[in-house]
């Protein structure tokens, strides 16, 4: 019964914004996290940003810390991602991902269920 669905993908030139948006369903909120992911051709999936929907605690990669802000809307099972001064490296499709009990929020196997992708192309 759970699902996790992302959209909100499209191409933006270098230095545009985008907003990813996760909805997530079937799940109950103790202990849940919901984190993005992204991953560019021939490249391992990391881990973008997570946020922790028990008590708002929030986590970003070093490479998109200060352009990326991660946020909740709990009224909408939602969760968003607002990406902002986007560079050609960002280029990737972007996963939700929702999990329990994370010990370690950027890795992948940490996660139990997974949206099926938004591409995000950014280039002039």
């Amino acid at each position: 019964q759970v699902q996790v669905v992302e959209s909100g993908g499209g191409l933006v030139q270098p230095g545009g914004s985008l907003r990813l948006s996760c909805t997530a369903s079937g799940f109950t909120l103790d202990y849940h996290y919901i984190g993005w992911f992204r991953q560019a051709p021939g490249k391992e999936r990391e881990g973008v940003s997570c946020i922790s929907i028990s008590d708002g605690s929030t986590y970003y990669a070093d490479s998109v810390k200060g352009r990326f802000t991660i946020s909740g809307d709990n009224a909408k099972s939602t969760v968003y991602l607002q990406m902002n001064s986007l560079k050609p490296e960002d280029t990737a499709v972007y996963y939700c991902a929702s999990g329990y009990g994370l010990r370690y929020w950027n890795v992948v196997s940490e996660y139990d269920y997974w949206g099926q992708g938004t591409q995000v192309t950014v280039s002039s």
